[in-house]
């Protein structure tokens, strides 16, 4: 009695089908729609507004309500059951405390530091966003988030790359392009212990197994944002010469230990937040205990001057009262950096829940069948089905971990048809997927950075908005994302790099 009241429970809890009016192809309505808001506004109308795609993916899920077969309760509860997955949550959890790192950092003068350095071992700014691209990768890599990097190098390296003369579309797209060479290697990257676990392979096997694909995209990459510099030029800053002169502090490179800290203390295996908040600690002692900000410049409560217990309070250096114009708020390098964030938090969260319909309603599943019952015939054809399905996927879902989840079963149905190992099939499933959530205007990789760089028109007082890029500009220059797409559309046409299960045994997997 006890054991088929147990299975009553689990077909209870298991989630319902959705059918549409339509049929299966019904249920990718929600995202095509977003994708085709996206465009439009970013593409056709040069919008860079992530609240207007908030609103774009609202009337997807909306339109999506009306072609649902029976009530619309399942449909809903879809939404909501998408919305608080884990993976959303992690993308969250990362911008926030990223968010928080980097504008610290920036109150800490790293901005001034890095300048200095710049000036002292005459890097000119033609040469910056080639070594950008570098610093980001070893940074992404070490931390194992392409968005945390985003966010912090968007914060505190792009505005020194202005103000020494790098192009601002080609310094952001290097900011980005060392992002997708952390996301797709770093392994503490969620896409490479993803990749790895769905495939039954072993994460340091499948880091050391993609070296020669990462690498191989790198050095090209590199190559063409030292020719692209040379031939992209900056735009004039306003008193320029007089900010560089005023912004170069050598005192503020003590960040580099800030930073320093986050990496060892991810490789050493820490939570993400963890990592984070031992950085974010450090930086802020350090810029009280160097003078480089004050508590006020972290976090700062501005009262309202008639409130009579705040004026008795204002001693304490984190409040003072409002002027006779000004609003009554919260203010600081933390506040800012995190609430800068939540238009995108709430994009992302509504993303994944459009995927969940897609998935549910079928749209997935017949769109893959069909790949592999038509297309994915020999091996050669079936990898190259792999590779252009996962860029298909991750078009559509732009959170790429969210994007691996829902291919990583057709990957693996796929890889074991022709017995290729799981190392190559986790090499295929990380590599697009780490890469196009940077490239596309709407990708979720992209939008982080594009929402940092937003924020410096309030942080920095020469910032202007037109010195913000728009997404839909950036595309043809994340280098390393294009270029790693490539070698994989190359290895699958030539077979480079291709294993079998009989070649190499996966270990059992290390972590999850």
């Amino acid at each position: 009695m006890e054991e088929t009241e147990s299975l009553d429970a689990i077909e209870e809890s298991d989630p319902p089908d959705l059918k549409f009016y339509g049929g299966r192809a019904a249920s990718t309505v929600p995202l095509a729609v977003f994708v085709a808001w996206a465009i439009f506004q970013s593409g056709v109308l040069g919008v860079g507004d992530t609240q207007g795609l908030v609103v774009g993916m609202l009337v997807g899920l909306i339109a999506g309500l009306f072609l649902v077969k029976g009530s619309w309760k399942d449909y809903a509860d879809t939404i909501f059951d998408g919305m608080t997955q884990r993976v959303a949550a992690t993308a969250v959890v990362a911008w926030l405390w990223a968010g928080m790192f980097a504008n610290v950092l920036q109150a800490g003068q790293f901005v001034n530091g890095l300048v200095w350095a710049a000036d002292v071992t005459g890097v000119a700014g033609d040469l910056f966003p080639a070594l950008t691209f570098v610093l980001a990768a070893l940074l992404a890599t070490g931390i194992g988030t392409g968005y945390g990097t985003a966010i912090t190098f968007t914060t505190v390296v792009f505005p020194a790359g202005i103000l020494l003369g790098a192009n601002p579309t080609l310094l952001f797209a290097a900011i980005l392009s060392g992002a997708v060479f952390g996301d797709n290697l770093a392994p503490v990257s969620d896409t490479t212990i993803v990749s790895a676990v769905t495939q039954d392979a072993d994460i340091g096997g499948v880091v050391s197994s993609r070296l020669k694909y990462a690498l191989v995209a790198a050095v090209f990459a590199f190559a063409a944002y030292v020719l692209a510099g040379l031939s992209m030029s900056g735009i004039e800053v306003t008193g320029a010469g007089t900010s560089l002169a005023e912004q170069a502090n050598a005192l503020g490179l003590v960040h580099l230990v800030s930073m320093g800290v986050v990496i060892v203390t991810a490789i050493q295996g820490r939570h993400i937040v963890e990592a984070v908040s031992w950085g974010l600690l450090t930086a802020i002692v350090a810029n009280l205990a160097l003078g480089l900000s004050s508590l006020s410049d972290i976090i700062v409560f501005v009262a309202p001057a008639e409130t009579s217990l705040a004026s008795e309070l204002t001693w304490l250096p984190i409040v003072r009262l409002a002027g006779p114009e000004e609003s009554a708020v919260v203010g600081g390098a933390l506040y800012n950096g995190a609430v800068g964030f939540f238009p995108l938090i709430v994009l992302t969260l509504l993303i994944v829940a459009a995927a969940e319909i897609m998935i549910r309603g079928g749209g997935f599943e017949a769109i893959l069948d069909f790949l592999i019952s038509s297309v994915a015939t020999t091996v050669r054809r079936t990898e190259l089905t792999m590779v252009l399905g996962t860029a298909l996927v991750n078009g559509m879902i732009t959170i790429n971990t969210a994007a691996e989840i829902a291919i990583a079963p057709y990957i693996a149905r796929l890889g074991g048809r022709f017995n290729l190992n799981g190392y190559r099939r986790a090499n295929i499933l990380d590599a697009n997927t780490s890469a196009l959530g940077y490239i596309f205007p709407w990708g979720g990789g992209l939008l982080a950075g594009y929402g940092a760089m937003t924020s410096l028109t309030e942080s920095v007082p020469w910032f202007t908005e037109s010195m913000v890029v728009n997404p839909v500009t950036v595309w043809p220059y994340v280098f390393h994302g294009w270029f790693l797409v490539a070698v994989f559309v190359f290895a699958a046409w030539t077979g480079y790099g291709r294993e079998y299960v009989h070649d190499r045994q996966s270990a059992e997997v290390e972590r999850v």
